[in-house]
């Protein structure tokens, strides 16, 4: 079976390249084609990203607190271009200061997101269910 391929990247201003690479390293070693967009991606990159490679999924990251802002219409630009059924996942610090998950979760999901993950959650805790969602 041919390998799912990943877009994967960290949205808006945000620099915080050490998880991308980790999450880059987990998603290869599990058996996944991963097309790293790196820090700083603007919601173009990963369209065009998932356009040119033909891509299964979408995973953002977002740990600087402005996720909820950076995010705003990627689905429905992701409609616009063709492919507005990817799947696409997001976690890391999306909102700013100490808010409730669940409503956190539900924000992102009302945004387009499939799953949300919140700080911390690791790479062994994603792809299983990343797998799942792929059909694997």
């Amino acid at each position: 079976m041919e390998a799912k391929t990943l877009v994967l990247g960290v949205i808006g201003a945000d620099v915080h390249a050490v998880g991308n690479k980790i999450l880059e390293i987990a998603f290869t070693e599990a058996g996944f084609n991963v097309v790293n967009l790196g820090v700083l991606v603007s919601q173009k990159e990963f369209v065009e990203a998932a356009l040119e490679t033909d891509a299964d999924a979408i995973m953002v990251s977002s740990l600087y607190g402005h996720g909820e802002i950076d995010v705003r219409g990627l689905r429905e630009a992701l409609i616009e271009a063709g492919i507005g059924d990817i799947l696409m996942y997001i976690g890391g610090y999306l909102v700013v200061g100490n808010q409730d998950w669940p409503e956190v979760e539900a924000k992102f999901k009302e945004l387009g997101f499939d799953r949300v993950y919140p700080p911390s959650t690791l790479p062994e805790d994603v792809i299983p269910t990343l797998r799942k969602d792929l059909g694997m």
